[in-house]
């Protein structure tokens, strides 16, 4: 069949709106219509090289849809469910699935390779293999995926909300909930507030944080990180470390969590300068896989004890943890309509990134026309 896809030929190039060849489901595999997808930073990642993988490529990791066809061997869906897409897939067998660590489960080992999981590949434009980012390519009307890297979710929740845990609100609200482990009266402080760092907002929240100190450079958005939880709000680390400073009378805070759009050595640093003596920095934000500038004092973990945490996808469990968040959505104790900024069209990716990376969205998401 054929679909519109965003595809990335080059490098720091624009996505290309094209139509590509799209095979259907083999073993293990679902075709979805995908209804919404995501604009995620990690797909900014792709474009600029910071995670490099095979192109072209149709991008795209966060997405919901409907199951329109069923390969062989697959048990848990049938066509006419709905599903949230998870970047990370969750084969249920392996080792890390079967100790409740979903999110390192050995299918990952192919996420940046761009084929599906058996080497293949099932998009094409003429005669050149096209692969899709995290297996799923969600930035297309269509996708052939594995059935491991969907989870089926209620028909009554809103497919364009619902996306938004396919990666970002899980990851921050994990970073929160599961990696630094917040408890109630904690001081937290969350660094960066996009589509990670507005999850992690509301993470501390639901956890019970008495104080969740938000650093952004975009005033624009305050409003927004009050709204999601936030108890104060600046603009530079060095106006939080004092804020810090005075609010615990020295102590500092119980943990600091990293969430802007692409992490440096020096935001190290920075962050363990604002935990306590056993406080946990938790790394959640992406790095250039070159970048090993950080340059840390050793005697800062032996002697104050403190910690420093990597948080692949919030430690979450994809198949548990998304219909967790979407009933607390549907409760309105998590908050996906006021993470949406703005929604667009496929043909307007291009701006759509534009927008993210002025600051402008919290979160923007792809509607797609079928």
């Amino acid at each position: 069949m054929k679909t519109n896809a965003a595809v990335l030929r080059e490098f720091n190039a624009e996505w290309s709106i094209e139509e590509i060849d799209l095979d259907g489901p083999q073993d293990g595999e679902v075709l979805v219509s995908f209804e919404a997808a995501g604009l995620c930073h990690s797909d900014h990642h792709v474009r600029t090289g910071d995670l490099p993988v095979p192109l072209p490529i149709v991008g795209g990791h966060e997405g919901a849809g409907v199951v329109r066809e069923v390969g062989s061997g697959v048990r848990d869906l049938k066509v006419g469910d709905h599903v949230v897409a998870s970047f990370l897939p969750a084969c249920g067998r392996c080792r890390w699935c079967a100790s409740g660590h979903q999110n390192l489960c050995d299918q990952g080992a192919m996420l940046l390779s761009g084929a599906q999981l058996d080497g293949t590949f099932r998009r094409r434009s003429g005669d050149r293999d096209v692969g899709a980012a995290c297996f799923l390519g969600t930035f297309a009307q269509y996708g052939t995926v594995p059935d491991s890297s969907v989870v089926k979710v209620d028909d009554d929740l809103p497919l364009s909300r619902a996306c938004l845990l396919g990666c970002g609100v899980t990851t921050g609200w994990g970073s929160a909930v599961n990696t630094a482990k917040v408890r109630p009266g904690d001081t937290v402080v969350v660094i960066g507030c996009g589509g990670i760092g507005s999850g992690a907002i509301q993470g501390a929240r639901l956890s019970g944080a008495e104080k969740i100190v938000v650093i952004d450079t975009a005033e624009g958005k305050r409003d927004k990180a009050f709204e999601f939880g936030a108890t104060h709000f600046v603009t530079s680390m060095t106006e939080a470390t004092a804020l810090v400073g005075d609010l615990t009378h020295g102590v500092m805070a119980d943990s600091a969590l990293l969430t802007v759009g692409l992490a440096e050595g020096h935001m190290v640093g920075e962050a363990l300068d604002i935990i306590r003596k056993g406080g946990a920095v938790v790394l959640t934000a992406l790095a250039s896989v070159t970048d090993v500038t950080p340059t840390l004092p050793m005697t800062m973990f032996t002697l104050f004890q403190k910690r420093l945490l990597g948080s692949l996808y919030g430690e979450a469990n994809p198949r548990a943890d998304i219909p967790r968040l979407l009933n607390l959505y549907r409760e309105g104790k998590l908050l996906l309509d006021e993470a949406v900024t703005t929604e667009y069209k496929l043909n307007d990716i291009n701006e759509a990134y534009d927008d993210m990376l002025a600051g402008r969205n919290i979160r923007g998401v792809i509607i797609h026309d079928h």
